[in-house]
């Protein structure tokens, strides 16, 4: 009789354990990205075609970014997202704390198959971007030209708009200040560099709207809210081609970086995860991008398989590189947490 209910208790125990893995398998493959009319390219280009391929619903989530919010996700337990797109120096702590799961290279191609801030152990780059200066060419018929020019409010008269966050914040406020783009992150690598930015920040305060999500830049924009505002350069390339507006970037003076594809710890979906980065990291996949909205690529393969008439928007043509200025991620790993502390502290004053 004990052997009777102890092999039905194992059958129940046994049985519990396999629906719980049944659920966990159930939930959709969930890739999360930006929104905003980024996210609608990547739907056309990477989701729905990727659906088609898995044969199973593939849903898609946006976010504004932190590593915080992917911390707290983990520490819920498992995860309900999949694939995140992330910035460089989340990406950077996030594999250091063990937040990502580690990626299969030999699915992907092999590492020599993109460039070479595109590559890490937790994450491959998805595409190069920009934040720059951007504009209303209808508005302003006098064209602002660089940072300093976003700081004259005698000259360009009305409100501007930056991120909220220290990060790119900080580096056009020394750029404004009259610091050379390359010299940029030498002098906020200093105690005097950090006031200095903080310093000219004070003079724009009461001129400044701040915006947390990509879209919410735009519609500063479009609403005339702001004469200008620190925006992505694809969104601005983007609303043009759509809406028929008449936005401008400035790449002088701009900052490039690399965001990347990573799989959370734990997901159920780690298998699926990594074929969907597959598929969207593949050359032909990632050239279509630039016909939605103008970001580089990181396959090495893909730059050549661009229409001509979208390379030059993209950050990573070589003329709009010559003064524009790379991400130090390193610098952001590092420093983010006590300045943003700083930043908040500012901006609640």
């Amino acid at each position: 009789m004990v052997s009777k209910l102890k092999l039905l208790t194992s059958c129940c125990v046994a049985g519990a354990l396999l629906s719980a893995v049944s659920v966990a398998q159930a939930r959709d493959l969930t890739v999360v990205s930006w929104g905003g009319n980024f996210q609608d390219a990547q739907r056309e280009i990477n989701f729905k075609p990727f659906q088609q391929i898995l044969g199973k619903p593939v849903l898609d989530q946006s976010w504004d970014g932190g590593i915080g919010v992917i911390q707290a996700k983990l520490k819920a337990g498992e995860p309900n997202w999949d694939v995140v797109e992330v910035e460089s120096e989340d990406l950077g702590q996030g594999c250091s704390d063990g937040l990502f799961e580690k990626l299969d290279w030999t699915a992907l191609g092999g590492k020599k198959s993109f460039i070479p801030t595109a590559v890490s152990d937790c994450g491959v780059g998805t595409m190069v971007w920009s934040t720059g200066l951007s504009y209303d060419a209808n508005v302003l018929k006098s064209a602002p030209t660089s940072w300093a020019d976003f700081w004259d409010t005698k000259k360009f008269p009305g409100k501007r708009a930056l991120r909220k966050g220290p990060k790119y914040t900080l580096e056009f406020a020394l750029m404004a200040d009259g610091v050379a783009p390359k010299d940029v992150y030498k002098v906020l690598s200093t105690p005097a560099g950090v006031d200095r930015a903080f310093k000219k920040l004070d003079q724009l305060k009461g001129d400044l709207i701040w915006w947390d999500a990509g879209a919410a830049s735009l519609q500063l924009l479009a609403s005339g809210q702001v004469v200008m505002t620190a925006a992505y350069n694809g969104r601005i390339t983007g609303i043009d081609r759509s809406e028929k507006k008449n936005f401008k970037f400035v790449f002088p003076g701009s900052i490039y970086a690399v965001d990347s594809w990573v799989i959370l710890k734990g997901s159920p979906n780690k298998a699926d995860a990594m074929k969907f980065i597959a598929y969207a990291s593949k050359p032909d996949v990632q050239a279509k991008l630039p016909q939605y909205i103008a970001y580089g690529m990181t396959n090495t393969k893909a730059q050549a398989l661009v229409p001509p008439q979208y390379a030059a928007e993209l950050p990573t043509a070589t003329e709009n590189m010559k003064s524009a200025v790379p991400l130090d991620a390193d610098f952001w790993t590092d420093n983010i947490g006590p300045l943003t502390q700083r930043f908040n502290a500012w901006l609640a004053k």
